[in-house]
């Protein structure tokens, strides 16, 4: 069972979806490299405007880490697998066992 919040999405990229960060409606594009076998993230406003586009996702790494635009949200997302079976970010394990988790512990004694 998960011990954080993961995105349960249909990773088949590319694909776009809309999400809130506190009081941040943002959408997030997933786009998948065939020749590199790694996929990149993209990062849009409330109003579709773009932020920051074709960042690599680099497994167990914060996406947007290196940026200082305050229109990124503060929120430590993250691909990682929970198990800890996997090292990468792949097309064989992306929504399998890898997926986009915010990196927040939640209590499942609630």
């Amino acid at each position: 069972m998960a011990i954080r919040s993961k995105f349960e999405l249909d990773y088949d990229a590319p694909f776009v979806f809309e999400t809130t960060f506190g009081n941040d409606d943002v959408y997030i594009g997933i786009n998948y490299n065939e020749i590199g076998d790694f996929y990149t993230i993209d990062l849009y406003d409330a109003e579709f405007q773009p932020i920051i586009m074709g960042e690599k996702l680099v497994y167990g790494k914060r996406v947007w880490r290196r940026s200082v635009d305050p229109r990124v949200p503060a929120v430590d997302l993250i691909p990682m697998d929970e198990s800890g079976k996997e090292s990468t970010v792949a097309k064989a394990n992306f929504g399998i066992t890898v997926f986009l988790y915010i990196d927040t512990l939640v209590d499942e004694t609630v």
